[in-house]
Formats: structure tokens, C-alpha cells, sequence
């Protein structure tokens, strides 16, 4: 109950307003209301956190570990092996490829030159790179062209107290906000406190905690989700109390009479 309080009291609610609901006609069963106390509760901490107008937060919270987690949304994006690109190299249909996967090691297997590395590479930076090596060797003055057709690398994994957890793909940019979204948002017995996403880093697996509440009010950072992130959702253990005492005890007994 100190954690149900706790939790109104942040969303602007105080004690006593939330106990404003707890009048019972004398006539109902005194075991209904530890019922009516968790139904006032509950209805008033789902209101969340007020939306503040202005610019959302955009720093890292280092006392939440946020601080690899601050990336920006960049123009151009580098290619990951499992990307798919098209290759047109002009005038030169033998050489292009309408459709190609970088392989696991990133390269791409160009006729004529072999195996390329293109993975770290943006598609301009790419384009360039086919240029050179083919006008060193076989044309003159090419004209080559690299696009992204999918981002076939860009998955996040979603899950626990979400309504679809899985792995999914996603576009550069996605927040996290975004890839909750795309698990089709958390369930009732979520704890919007207790979000963590893991990223791999140099050096290790980094692991930063979100209060979704605020992230979606604008309070605290929404980061950018990078290719092989895992976002887990928390449970609200009052919210889980509460979700299986309703399947244990059934709706007409919650209000018999004396």
C-alpha cells in the first residue's frame, strides 16, 4: 500500500483525495471495501504524468545509466551486414543489382571486383567506394549509385509486459517510444516506472532504466534505438496483485450484503 500511495502521490494525487471514493452505503459488506480502496487507487494512478509544453527532454539521466544512450537521429545511416541495397552501376546493367544482401561480414560480392566491404559505409560513402575500385580497374569515369532498400539489421527485441512481445524491424530514428508502439503498447500490469533497454557496447552490454511515464510526458529522454537492442517492461507487482485476485474471486461476491 506504501508503494500505491507513493505512486498516486507522484501523479498528483494525495492520500486523501484518493480516499475521497471510499464512501460505502452501511448496507454493503465491510470485506467489499479493501475492493473499493484498490478500485479509488488504482483509478486515480492511471492518470500519469501531466504533459509539459516545450522541448522534451533530450540529455541522459547518468543516476539511470543513460549516458550511452544518447544518440542523435543522423541524415545518413551506415550499412549493416543482412541490409539489402540496390547497386546501379550506369550504363552497365551487368555489373548492377536491383536487390543484394550484405552478408554477415558486411561485403557485398561485386562482378568483376569480388567481395566488397560495405558495412560501416554510408550509401554515399559506398557509391564512392564501387567508383574507385572500378574506374581504377575496368571503366572509365563510373557512375555507380547505392540504395537502401531495406534495413533489414534495424530489430529490437520488446518484451515483457507488453501485448506483442517479439522482435521486430524498425526504421533509423525509432525511439523507444516507437518500438513499445510496435509490440502494440504495454499492458495494464505494466510498471511504466521500470522500463530497461540493453545495448551492446564496446566493453560490454550497457543497460539504462526509463520511466515511461515520462518519457511519454517529455520529461526524460525517448533515446534512439540502434540495431540489436532489447527493451524489456517491467511489472507492476501491486497491479499483478490486483489482476489475480480478480480472476480468483468472482464479480458478485466483490458486493454481498449483509
Amino acid at each position: 500500500m506504501q508503494r500505491l500511495y507513493r505512486n498516486c502521490e507522484i501523479n498528483g494525487w494525495s492520500r486523501m483525495q484518493g480516499l475521497r471514493f471510499l464512501r460505502v452505503s452501511g448496507s454493503r459488506s465491510f470485506a467489499a471495501l479493501p475492493v473499493i480502496v484498490a478500485v479509488a487507487l488504482l483509478g486515480a494512478c492511471t492518470t500519469g504524468r501531466p504533459i509539459e509544453p516545450g522541448l522534451a527532454v533530450t540529455a541522459p539521466d547518468p543516476s539511470y545509466g543513460q549516458e550511452p544512450f544518447a544518440y542523435q537521429i543522423r541524415e545518413n545511416y551506415p550499412l549493416n551486414p543482412t541490409d539489402i541495397v540496390q547497386i546501379s552501376v550506369f550504363r552497365e546493367p551487368d555489373l548492377s543489382f536491383d536487390s543484394v544482401m550484405l552478408n554477415s561480414d558486411g561485403q557485398v560480392v561485386m562482378p568483376l571486383l569480388g567481395p566488397v566491404q560495405l558495412a560501416g559505409l554510408t550509401p554515399t560513402m559506398a557509391s564512392e567506394r564501387l567508383e574507385e575500385l572500378y574506374g581504377t580497374r575496368y571503366l572509365r569515369n563510373p557512375q555507380v549509385s547505392v540504395n537502401i532498400r531495406e534495413f533489414a539489421s534495424h530489430r529490437v527485441t520488446v518484451e515483457g509486459k507488453v501485448e506483442n512481445p517479439g522482435v521486430f524491424e524498425f526504421q533509423p530514428g525509432t525511439r523507444l517510444s516507437g518500438g513499445i508502439a510496435l509490440a502494440n503498447g504495454t499492458t495494464r500490469v505494466a510498471d511504466l516506472q521500470d522500463v530497461a533497454v540493453f545495448r551492446q557496447v564496446e566493453g560490454g552490454m550497457a543497460v539504462a532504466k526509463f520511466d515511461y511515464a515520462a518519457v511519454r510526458s517529455g520529461q526524460m529522454l525517448d533515446p534512439v534505438l540502434m540495431p540489436g537492442d532489447r527493451v524489456v517492461v517491467g511489472t507492476s507487482e501491486l497491479s499483478q496483485a490486483w489482476q489475480d485476485f480478480l480472476q480468483a474471486v468472482p464479480v458478485f461476491a466483490l458486493f454481498t450484503r449483509f
